[in-house]
């Protein structure tokens, strides 16, 4: 394996991640960027993995634009989400007392 997965794509060019095109069964060997990646789990479609490793405290970049910071290093391969990134694309809400 000498470089990334097919069914791996980058959609901007300073992307850290990358997007599943298919679903990829846990135990299944990926290359990213030349480098063998084993999935410890399923994923499926639509789904980050690092393109690249990414400390704590890093910006996820996703499409060129930020989507949260790592809250702990991610190594290459590895899926990127809610339990390793903290959202600073979504805002949340407060609801009101008067609205629960």
């Amino acid at each position: 394996m000498t470089e990334t997965d097919p069914r791996l794509i980058r959609l901007a060019e300073h992307d850290n991640v990358l997007m599943l095109t298919t679903t990829l069964q846990a135990g299944e060997v990926i290359s990213v960027a030349g480098i063998a990646c084993e999935m410890p789990i399923a994923l499926s479609l639509g789904h980050k993995i690092a393109a690249q490793q990414i400390r704590t405290g890093e910006i996820v970049q996703k499409y060129n634009f930020p989507i949260g910071v790592a809250t702990e290093d991610i190594p290459l391969g590895a899926h990127v989400h809610v339990h390793n990134v903290r959202s600073d694309y979504t805002p949340s809400y407060v609801i009101p007392e008067a609205v629960k």
